[in-house]
């Protein structure tokens, strides 16, 4: 790395524009990361196929966290990475927090009627569509699911009570920018960040500075582990509620607030003293 700065972000609503999925805003910022060899992880409640064919658009070859910290991927010819505790998943290196798919949706299948819960095992890739407003390769990639299940509460959601209720099966839930995630309790975007962090720290003799940029409920573990926290405000201008200190607050949703508190850190860093020391990592 060029720098030691490692990027962690979010993706719907942060590095891609809420609704059109669009990360143009973001572009110069992006090609100055990869000019400066600084990887940028994506953290996202998205699937490990939907992450695949992103990294690919973006021009990345980088570890990636899927489904709200359920698993790590590694590329396998990644090398500045020690991935010999790891296992193969497909084409990765894997290191898994989640739960397999298949039970999570049993489990959630037992609580559907009660609290009146459409997740995405019940729907059809065009109602996928619909909700979310991706075209039809990319829903069905969002639909190869490995450890959580996107849901929408269909009256007046009782949250609390089911989150009490699936905690009695070692589950939790959790909200992103679209949906609410039924997922393995401890299973959240911190964990696996602040455990990729240590992978790249221990390759790294300098102390690596660690970057979070996120929109929602569900980026707060992560920005809670990292050393410069970024909350990308809401396509209204409003901002998730989070308390964490000196967190920054670009004025611009989706991929154009990306853009510029990147641009922001690696002007701050160009400019500071060589004895600039961040916090330690959490």
């Amino acid at each position: 790395m060029y720098f030691p700065l490692l990027i962690f972000t979010d993706l719907d609503g942060t590095l891609l524009d809420h609704h059109s999925y669009s990360f143009m805003g973001a572009a110069e910022a992006l090609q100055r990361l990869r000019q400066h060899s600084i990887p940028i992880i994506l953290t996202s409640s998205k699937t490990r196929p939907e992450l695949h064919a992103l990294q690919k658009k973006l021009g990345l070859n980088e570890p990636f966290i899927s489904e709200n910290g359920g698993g790590i991927f590694i590329p396998p010819d990644y090398a500045i990475l020690d991935t010999t505790a790891f296992e193969k998943f497909g084409d990765y290196c894997a290191k898994q927090f989640g739960k397999p798919y298949s039970t999570i949706r049993a489990i959630f299948e037992t609580v559907q009627s009660k609290y009146n819960i459409r997740g995405f095992g019940d729907m059809k890739v065009e109602e996928i569509m619909e909700v979310t407003g991706l075209l039809k390769p990319d829903a069905l990639l969002a639909r190869q699911r490995d450890f959580s299940e996107p849901f929408l509460f269909l009256t007046e959601p009782r949250l609390q009570e089911l989150k009490e209720e699936v905690a009695d099966h070692g589950l939790t839930v959790t909200r992103g920018g679209r949906f609410y995630h039924l997922m393995a309790a401890g299973q959240d975007k911190g964990l696996a960040v602040a455990k990729t962090s240590r992978l790249f720290q221990a390759g790294f003799p300098d102390k690596i500075v660690t970057v979070g940029l996120g929109d929602a409920e569900n980026d707060y573990p992560m920005l809670k582990v990292v050393d410069i926290r970024v909350l990308i405000p809401k396509p209204d201008g409003s901002y998730e509620n989070m308390d964490l200190p000196q967190l920054r607050k670009p004025a611009y949703p989706g991929s154009k607030g990306w853009g510029a508190a990147i641009t922001a850190i690696l002007d701050d860093f160009q400019l500071a003293s060589p004895n600039y020391e961040p916090h330690q990592l959490h």
